[in-house]
């Protein structure tokens, strides 16, 4: 199976592509779209949904998996990202992929096993279970891949679940 992680931003919005087949995952593309401050807020919307129809065509994602926006004290913040969010689920829809939502606290804990972790952690816990040099740059797109990896985790224990 192969899993489309987006970390949604207005101003990066990372992406991840991982595929799996039970226990091997790996990662097949990572990357993040970077939105020119100067355009109007529909103008970004646009440009991401246009460039995540590219990356859908280049790879082909059987899910594709969104982070929700986290709400703390900026929910002006959360609005924005939750714009980004949006665009992210039409783009699926539009193609017709299936695609799952995940809490960030929902990914810190399946990459992690714990839901509070920092970036940091999270970052090398994606660089380990990709089997990679390296953490993938831009940080958004290392999150792609965490929530990516959420997906993936979440499906094979949904598939050992409907099994018993």
């Amino acid at each position: 199976m192969k899993i489309l992680g987006i970390d949604p931003g207005t101003q990066v919005m990372g992406w991840g592509v991982i595929e799996t087949d039970g226990d091997n995952v790996s990662a097949v593309g990572y990357g993040a779209i970077k939105v020119p401050d100067k355009l109007q807020p529909a103008g970004k919307l646009n440009l991401l949904y246009t460039e995540l129809l590219k990356i859908i065509r280049k790879y082909q994602p059987d899910n594709i998996a969104v982070e929700q926006p986290f709400v703390a004290r900026n929910v002006h913040s959360a609005f924005v990202v939750g714009r980004a969010q949006a665009v992210a689920l039409l783009a699926a829809a539009g193609k017709k992929i299936p695609s799952f939502e995940y809490t960030p606290a929902q990914v810190k804990q399946r990459v992690s096993n714990y839901g509070a972790s920092g970036k940091e952690q999270i970052q090398q816990m994606v660089k380990l279970m990709l089997g990679m040099k390296e953490i993938p740059q831009p940080y958004d797109a290392a999150d792609a891949l965490a929530i990516a990896l959420c997906h993936a985790q979440e499906s094979h224990l949904n598939d050992l679940i409907s099994r018993t």
